[in-house]
């Protein structure tokens, strides 16, 4: 089950202007499911993204980089399926992406580098395309506004819950709306993770300047979560705006930039945590915070050495206080001139370490009480800077490896 994560309430998922969804239920993979998307945008629309990593990227991924190349950004529809990733397909697999977007582009009557792809699911098998092409039509019809629970759900692989989140707030005067959706349970790190992210606004934003921000808001989002360490072929996080909406920016200095871009970073960091939130197997949510370290990268780098840790994962799965496993990852992290006499522990609102040893006064009932908890704060303090980050992970369980032994089957 979920940790803390319930299903989004349809009611509290804003429309935005310029934006229709649809859903098809395509049986890509499994019968009887939401498994297509189509995401109709309005002329004048721009978009940007943030994609994978890994060097064995899907095919969507590259014609997703092209096309939005191609058009400037001046993007005017999504296609996302579900059931097969079209990863590691080779020019079959570019072939049948090129041809999807081309089919939706002519029912749409706008040209194929105006459609952006997306595929989620098992790696080394080919698109079904008659069922991807013979979706198309009724998501299309099915296209409505308010259909932002609908998408989250069709965009699912093995989460066990749908992931949307929703602001609206009034900005230098004029009324604006940011929405997103969101998948991902496992194969999650940063750079980025096996996960689908779709965030859009009604404002009026240029391409270049959501391309900046598509890449600051996964920084402190989509890029600070990890499950399993993991990199997949396919994740992608794409920023929409709609151009639908009063409100109009067109630099960083814009009257409202900071205040719009601060609610895009949250409703992304919103989805980026729900994504944690149901890993697969996941019992307990963990937070991570570095604190007075010397940069950015290395805070990063000692936050993450302990989230990807199986020992530590397993230990907070166990509620065990077995927090020299903590230690020993910080003191891997690869700091050459780290002086541990300096580090600080913390779990919760526990002084587990200092001065390179256990706490004088801590007491291993007092983090056992921490561990038993679904939601957990690790704090470590480096005393080497004034840098600082945030990691989210969960635990490792039993589930975890049932979940991925089954995928297939």
């Amino acid at each position: 089950m979920p940790v803390h994560l319930l299903p989004p309430d349809p009611a509290s998922l804003h429309p935005i202007a310029g934006l229709e969804l649809g859903t098809a239920r395509a049986q890509i993979r499994k019968p009887n499911r939401r498994d297509v998307l189509v995401v109709r945008l309005a002329e004048g629309a721009t978009a940007a993204g943030a994609f994978t990593s890994n060097r064995f990227c899907a095919a969507p991924v590259h014609l997703c980089r092209r096309h939005l190349q191609a058009s400037g950004g001046a993007i005017r529809a999504l296609l996302v399926n579900t059931g097969c990733a079209n990863a590691g397909t080779g020019e079959q697999g570019m072939r049948n992406a090129e041809r999807s977007c081309a089919e939706l582009a002519t029912r749409l009557g706008i040209d194929a580098t105006q459609v952006l792809p997306f595929s989620t699911g098992v790696i080394l098998e080919h698109l079904p395309m008659d069922r991807l092409i013979a979706g198309l039509d009724p998501a299309i019809a099915d296209a409505a506004g308010a259909h932002w629970a609908e998408a989250a759900e069709a965009i699912m692989t093995t989460d066990t819950v749908p992931k949307a989140a929703s602001r609206r707030d009034t900005i230098a005067g004029k009324a604006v709306a940011v929405t997103g959706i969101s998948k991902g349970a496992g194969m999650i790190r940063p750079n980025m993770a096996t996960m689908l992210g779709f965030v859009a606004t009604d404002a009026t934003v240029p391409a270049a300047l959501l391309a900046r921000w598509v890449r600051e808001a996964a920084d402190a989002s989509f890029n600070r979560i990890t499950i399993d360490g993991d990199t997949s072929t396919n994740d992608s996080f794409v920023l929409i705006a709609t151009g639908a909406g009063a409100l109009v920016i067109e630099s960083d200095t814009s009257p409202g930039a900071t205040e719009l871009k601060a609610m895009i970073v949250a409703v992304a960091r919103d989805l980026a945590q729900a994504i944690v939130r149901d890993g697969e197997g996941a019992t307990k949510f963990i937070t991570i915070t570095v604190e007075t370290a010397r940069d950015l990268a290395e805070a990063a780098a000692v936050a993450y050495a302990i989230a990807h840790s199986p020992l530590v994962k397993t230990a907070f799965f166990a509620s065990d206080p077995n927090l020299g496993r903590i230690l020993a990852a910080i003191g891997y992290a690869g700091i050459a001139d780290l002086d541990v006499d300096r580090v600080d522990l913390f779990l919760d609102d526990v002084h587990v370490a200092t001065a390179g040893g256990r706490h004088p006064a801590y007491r291993e009932e007092d983090g056992a009480r921490v561990m038993k908890q679904d939601e957990i704060t690790v704090r470590v303090r480096l005393a080497r800077g004034q840098a600082g980050t945030t990691v989210w992970t969960c635990d490792l369980s039993h589930d975890y490896v049932s979940i991925n032994a089954d995928y297939r089957s």
